[in-house]
């Protein structure tokens, strides 16, 4: 059974405070008075929470038996908050069927997109419209980070690596 707390509830802040502190993968890093700043080890991005947009912590168990903390925020945003990783929701993009994609992503997702782009821009049946589908889903896990709060620019250059990777190819 999920466990919650009110919006008003000082548990917020504690519950996440608690599990972030505790997860293998996650560390706090400085933020401004009212936050608490979350660094994911595997890449080193991070995101900065403010605790007066946390509607609900959920405490919730994954079908292997970890537990994780689902962050529903007041604007409708949700945030998943796994021992290793921050998860979050892909932002719709025009052409792109959503019912494809994962429900929750995270940026290391971003890498394996990527390298799913670099591999059909490289064989050599590569279709154009293969190369454009995986450059949406690129675009819409860079938006949904972006949207609770990853800074992505770095990410968001790799699109024209793409773009020179398919003029070298093509060429």
């Amino acid at each position: 059974m999920a466990n919650t707390t009110d919006i008003n509830d000082t548990n917020n802040e504690a519950t996440i405070n608690k599990y972030v502190n505790c997860a293998e993968g996650l560390n706090t890093i400085e933020a401004v008075a009212g936050s608490i700043g979350i660094r994911q080890t595997v890449d080193g991005k991070s995101i900065e929470l403010d605790f007066t947009t946390v509607e609900e912590v959920i405490e919730r168990v994954d079908p292997q038996g970890k537990g994780f903390l689902q962050v529903n925020l007041v604007d409708g945003k949700k945030i998943l908050l796994t021992s290793k990783l921050i998860g979050f929701k892909p932002l719709a993009c025009k052409g792109l069927d959503m019912s494809k994609l994962p429900k929750v992503v995270t940026t290391p997702d971003l890498i394996s997109v990527f390298e799913a782009i670099e591999e059909t821009i490289g064989n050599d049946a590569a279709s154009f419209i293969e190369v454009d589908v995986l450059k949406k889903v690129f675009r819409s896990v860079i938006s949904g980070g972006e949207q609770i709060g990853f800074n992505l620019s770095n990410e968001k250059t790799w699109l024209g690596q793409i773009d020179s990777l398919r003029n070298k190819f093509i060429a």
